[in-house]
C-alpha cells in the first residue's frame, strides 16, 4: 500500500502523464511485463515476442501513430512504464513500434501509413530498423549500402557492396523480422542524393530469408536476451518504387528525383531529426530501469540490519549508515530531477511534432536536448545500477533479486541510439555555432571556423521556468554569503557559470584551431574533444535543474512541495559537489565552501532518510513489479520495510 506522501510525490513526478502511468499501474500485472531471469536465449526470445503481441493487442503500443489514439508525448510515457518491467520487452517494442513503425510514420507518406501501420501495431508485420553497419555506426552519412534507381523497371535495387556494409546489431533481424527499413545511399543516374530509407521485405511468412537477403544471428549477448539482434546483407534485392520512404525525397512518376529540401546534408539531418523520439525513449527508459534498481536497493536497506548499535543491543538498519545514505539518496534525488526533465522534453517533442516542420529552431533545440539527456541519463543508469547492486551485498548478486538483470540489460543503452561521446559533442556544437551551418558541407576546418562564431547568449536561454528562475537568481544575490548555500538561485548561478565558462573557453580554443595549418587541423580540433564533452554535460545538467524547478513551481500541495524542495536541494548540491574541483580551479568556491557543500549533502541525506520509503514510492515503480525475493517473506508476500529509523538520529534543520 503506497503511503499518502508517496502517492502525492508520484502524482507530481508523473506530471501531465499521471493518468497514463497510473493506468499501467492499475491494469498491467507483473506477469504481463516481468520476465524470469533464468530463461534460456530461445525462451527469452519466445517470451518477449509473445508478450509484445499481447501488450500491443491491449492497446499499449498505439500512441503516436497516425489515425490512432494517443499523442507522441504519451508514447514516451508508455515506453517509460514498459521499462519498469522487462527491458527486453521494452526494447523489442522500441524496435517494432518506435524505430520500425516510427520510421514509416515520420519518413513515409500517407500511402505508407495506410498500407503498413496497422500491421506494425499488431505485430503482424514485424520489422527492423537497418541503419547501423559493421563499418559505420555513429557516422550514418557514410553508410555503404546502396539504393539504386532502375528506370527501366521502376524499381529500387538494394545492395551491400562490401563486407563492412552488412547491417549489424539490428533488432528483430536474427529471427522475427519480416521487413526492414534500410538506410542507404540513393543513386539516381550518376547522382548520389545521400542517405534515404527504403522498405525491404526480408523474410516470407514462414520466416525464411527471401531471395537476395542473408540474415545472421548475433546469438547470446551481454543483456537483452529477448531481443533477437542480427545481421542483414542484400544482393541486388529489388523493390517497387513506392517502397522508398519518400517524404523528404524520391523518384516521382516522371522518373526524376525531387526533394522539398535542396541540400543533401540538410535533408539528411532533417530525416534523422524526425527520429529524435528514439533518443528520448532510450534515455527515459534507462532512467526508469534505474528507478527500479533504486527501489529494490532502498527497500532492502530499510529492512536489512548489520552490526549492533553500541549500548542499545539492536542491529543497525543499513540506511542508518551515512555511507549507505550517500549511495542511494543522492541518486534518488537525481531520479526525480531526470523525471521532471523527461516530462519537459516529452512536451517539447509534442510541440515540434504538432508544428510538422514549421519551427526549425524548436526542432534543433529538441534534438540538442534529447541528445544531452540520452547521454546523461544512460551514463547515470549504468553507474547507479552498479551502486545498487553493491548496496545489496551478496543478495544483490543473486538473479532472483532482480538487480543483475536490470544491470546487464541497461548496459547497452549507453551506446545505442547514438554513442554518448558523439551525442555530447553534438550538444557542444549546438551551443557554439549557428546550427544551420552545420547542415552545409563542412570539413574539420569549416567546423572549427563556424564554432568560433558564438550566438551571443543563445546557449544561456532558459527553459520553461525562465521567469521564475530569474527571480530566484535575483533573490539569491540579496542573501548574505553564509545563507546562499541553500538558495535555489545560487544553485542555478553555479550551474550557469560552469556552462557559460566552458562554452566560452571552448569557443576560444576552436577559434585558435581554425587558424591551424591544414595538416594540423585534425589534431587541434581533436584536442578540444574532452572540453566539448564537459560543455555538453554542463548544459544538460543546467536544463535538468531548471526542469526540476519548474516541476516544483507547478506543485499545489504545500507538504509535497516542501519535500520536493529538499530533494531538489540534494540534487543541486550533489552535482555541485561532484564538480567542486572544477569550481575551485576556477575560483568560484574555496576550500571552506567546498567542505560546507559536502556537509550540506550529508545533512540532506540524513533529513531525507526517514522519507526514503515515500521517495521510492513516489518514483512510481509498482511494488508487485519489483519481483525481488529478498523483499518477500517466506509466503512470497512483500515485507513492509520500517522506513523510520529505530535510532535517535539527530536531524539538523537546514536554512532554505
Amino acid at each position: 500500500m503506497t503511503t499518502p506522501t508517496g502517492h502525492g510525490l508520484m502524482v507530481e513526478l508523473d506530471g501531465p502523464f499521471h493518468a497514463i502511468k497510473d493506468h499501467w499501474r492499475s491494469c498491467v500485472t507483473a506477469d504481463d511485463v516481468v520476465r524470469d531471469p533464468s530463461q534460456s536465449l530461445e525462451e527469452a526470445r519466445d517470451w518477449t515476442l509473445e508478450h509484445l503481441v499481447e501488450m500491443a493487442n491491449k492497446g499499449y503500443a498505439v500512441a503516436g501513430f497516425p489515425g490512432h489514439a494517443g499523442t507522441v508525448a504519451e508514447s514516451v510515457a508508455h515506453f517509460e512504464m514498459m521499462a519498469l518491467g522487462d527491458l527486453s520487452l521494452n526494447i523489442k517494442s522500441g524496435v517494432q513500434h518506435g524505430l520500425f513503425g516510427g520510421a514509416i510514420t515520420n519518413l513515409g507518406t500517407q500511402w505508407h501509413h495506410e498500407t503498413f501501420i496497422d500491421d506494425v501495431i499488431s505485430c503482424e508485420l514485424t520489422g527492423c530498423f537497418a541503419m547501423t553497419e559493421l563499418g559505420h555506426g555513429s557516422d550514418v552519412s557514410s553508410v555503404e549500402t546502396t539504393i539504386t534507381w532502375l528506370a527501366d523497371s521502376e524499381e529500387y535495387e538494394i545492395t551491400s557492396p562490401t563486407p563492412s556494409s552488412t547491417k549489424a546489431y539490428i533488432g528483430n533481424a536474427a529471427r522475427d523480422g519480416k521487413m526492414a527499413v534500410v538506410f542507404g545511399q540513393l543513386h539516381v543516374g550518376e547522382a548520389n542524393h545521400g542517405v534515404h530509407a527504403v522498405l525491404v521485405p526480408i523474410r516470407d511468412q514462414n520466416l525464411s530469408d527471401l531471395p537476395g537477403v542473408t540474415t545472421g544471428d548475433h546469438g547470446h549477448k551481454g543483456g537483452l536476451l529477448g531481443v533477437d539482434n542480427g545481421t542483414i546483407s542484400f544482393d541486388h534485392v529489388r523493390v517497387p518504387r513506392r517502397m522508398l520512404l519518400n517524404r523528404y525525397g524520391g523518384v516521382g512518376d516522371d522518373g526524376v528525383y525531387s526533394s522539398p529540401i535542396g541540400s543533401k546534408n540538410a535533408r539528411f539531418f532533417t530525416m534523422l531529426g524526425t527520429l529524435v523520439r528514439g533518443r528520448i525513449c532510450v534515455g527515459s527508459g534507462a532512467a526508469m530501469a534505474t528507478r527500479k534498481a533504486l527501489s529494490i536497493a532502498t527497500r532492502y536497506a530499510l529492512e536489512r540490519t548489520q552490526f549492533r548499535h553500541p549500548g542499545l543491543g539492536r542491529e543497525v538498519t543499513l540506511l542508518d549508515y551515512k555511507t549507505h545514505q550517500r549511495k542511494l539518496l543522492p541518486n534518488i534525488a537525481k531520479a526525480y530531477a531526470y523525471g521532471f526533465a523527461v516530462n519537459e522534453v516529452s512536451q517539447q517533442l509534442q510541440k515540434v511534432s504538432d508544428a510538422a516542420g514549421g519551427d526549425p529552431s524548436a526542432s534543433r533545440e529538441l534534438e540538442t536536448r534529447a541528445a544531452g539527456l540520452k547521454a546523461l541519463l544512460t551514463r547515470w543508469a549504468n553507474d547507479t545500477i552498479q551502486v545498487c547492486r553493491e548496496a545489496c551485498g551478496g543478495a544483490g548478486y543473486m538473479s532472483e533479486n532482480a538487480i543483475t538483470l536490470i544491470r546487464q540489460d541497461a548496459d547497452v543503452f549507453a551506446t545505442f541510439e547514438g554513442d554518448n561521446t558523439v551525442l555530447l559533442q553534438l550538444v557542444a556544437k549546438a551551443l557554439l555555432v549557428d546550427y544551420k551551418k552545420t547542415w552545409g558541407d563542412m570539413d574539420l576546418r569549416g567546423t572549427a571556423q563556424a564554432t568560433a562564431k558564438l550566438l551571443g547568449g543563445r546557449f544561456m536561454e532558459r527553459t520553461a521556468a525562465g521567469s521564475s528562475i530569474s527571480r530566484l537568481v535575483a533573490a539569491a544575490k540579496l542573501k548574505p554569503e553564509n545563507q546562499r548555500l541553500y538558495a535555489r538561485g545560487w544553485h542555478v548561478e553555479m550551474f550557469e557559470f560552469r556552462e557559460q565558462h566552458l562554452v566560452e573557453t571552448l569557443a576560444r580554443r576552436m577559434r585558435a584551431a581554425s587558424k591551424s595549418p591544414e595538416d594540423e587541423v585534425f589534431d587541434a580540433v581533436n584536442a578540444c574533444q574532452e572540453h566539448m564533452l564537459e560543455a555538453g554535460r554542463a548544459h544538460t545538467e543546467r536544463t535538468v535543474l531548471e526542469a526540476f524547478v519548474e516541476g516544483i513551481g507547478e506543485c499545489k500541495d504545500d507538504y509535497i512541495r516542501a519535500k520536493l524542495i529538499k530533494v531538489c536541494d540534494l540534487y543541486a548540491l550533489t552535482v555541485i559537489e561532484e564538480n567542486r574541483a572544477w569550481y575551485m580551479e576556477h575560483n568560484r568556491i574555496d576550500g571552506t565552501r567546498s567542505k560546507a557543500i559536502s556537509a550540506a549533502v550529508d545533512a540532506l541525506c540524513l533529513q531525507l532518510r526517514n522519507s526514503a520509503l515515500e521517495l521510492v514510492e513516489g518514483m512510481g515503480v509498482p511494488e508487485e513489479w519489483l519481483t525481488s525475493k529478498m523483499l518477500m517473506d517466506a509466503g512470497g508476500q512483500a515485507v513492509e520495510p520500517s522506513h523510520v529509523s529505530v535510532h535517535n538520529l539527530r536531524v539538523p534543520e537546514l536554512a532554505g
